[in-house]
């Protein structure tokens, strides 16, 4: 089985940096998200964002990203967008598909010899 690294880029979203006080009274960074105008689905359980992996073809340079992310949206409102708007889609990060490593028989422990008498 592959490991998937992803990195998102949050601030690809509409959104506000505001420094908020705790309530010891310390700023802190806040990075607030508008949930209907970011296209985001709120459920019983959280807020969601549908969002896909496009497999990149061609690859640049020595990257090892293997997928682009964007937001998923839907077909309606896909289908509604000039083409303009759907490459004005921004690239809300990457993900890197991380491959199993073949095994190596020798270093597996196996002995590979076609010479071997037994019979399994």
């Amino acid at each position: 089985m592959a490991n998937i690294s992803i990195n998102l880029n949050l601030r690809q979203y509409k959104n506000v940096l505001k420094k908020m006080k705790k309530k010891d009274g310390s700023e802190v960074e806040c990075l607030i998200i508008p949930i209907e105008s970011n296209g985001l689905i709120k459920g019983e359980k959280g807020v969601y964002a549908n969002l896909t992996a496009i497999e990149i073809k061609n690859k640049v340079g020595d990257s090892k990203d293997t997928h682009l992310i964007k937001q998923d949206v839907k077909k309606e409102v896909y289908e509604n967008l000039t083409d303009e708007e759907k490459k004005a889609m921004p690239i809300m990060g990457n993900a890197i598909l991380w491959k199993p490593k073949e095994a190596d028989p020798v270093q597996a422990g196996l002995d590979m010899d076609d010479n071997d008498d037994l019979p399994f």
